[in-house]
């Protein structure tokens, strides 16, 4: 019987390797990832390829998605999928994942993509409430006209730490929603702050 003198790591590799229908998504999924890039963009001047980024990794079938099957699905070049995957990877819209003995780049989303994107936030949060702390230890708070610069400042950070208080309590209300959606009790009610008065 003849040796197979083939590399185990590739015949890995490919084995990983989505099906061809999970690289092209069929015309509504494709048209749902357009309509989020466009939705984000104009929303949150998210770029339109980290939108359709995102949109691809919440619709396709795949558990994880490389580069350039990215490229391949979303017809991008690389450097484009490139700055995308890096800004939503510190965004936290999306997640790296590893495959050992690998060596490509391979992406995924979580189940629970904004909820997610909330907790990282509040890391955004902090360093915004950091920076604008050391801008206000530069200035003097005997000198009357720094008054102005400083009420700015004080309530640039003061701000960020409240903030931050709405961000545990909405992450919190959050899990409980998924809990009780979960348990059947919620069925397809809207989560809200507070519920309307009869």
């Amino acid at each position: 019987m003849p040796e197979d003198r083939s590399d185990p790591r590739r015949s890995t590799e490919d084995a990983q390797e989505p099906a061809e229908h999970d690289v092209y998504l069929d015309a509504d999924r494709q048209g749902f990832v357009e309509d989020l890039a466009v939705m984000m963009n104009h929303a949150a001047g998210l770029p339109l390829t980290d939108g359709r980024v995102l949109g691809y990794l919440m619709m396709t079938q795949a558990d994880h998605t490389s580069s350039a099957q990215l490229a391949q699905g979303l017809q991008a070049s690389s450097g484009a999928i490139s700055m995308a995957t890096r800004r939503l990877v510190e965004s936290g819209f999306v997640k790296r994942h590893v495959i050992p003995g690998d060596r490509r780049h391979y992406f995924r989303t979580e189940t629970d993509v904004w909820g997610s994107w909330l907790a990282t936030e509040r890391r955004y949060l902090d360093r915004q409430r950091d920076v604008i702390a050391h801008g206000l230890a530069t200035t003097d708070p005997d000198d009357p006209a720094d008054a102005p610069v400083r009420e700015r400042l004080e309530n640039g950070r003061d701000y960020m730490t409240w903030l931050q208080g709405h961000h545990r309590a909405m992450l919190a209300e959050w899990e409980a929603f998924k809990a009780e959606r979960r348990s059947g009790n919620r069925k397809n009610r809207s989560p809200t702050t507070h519920e309307e008065e009869d």
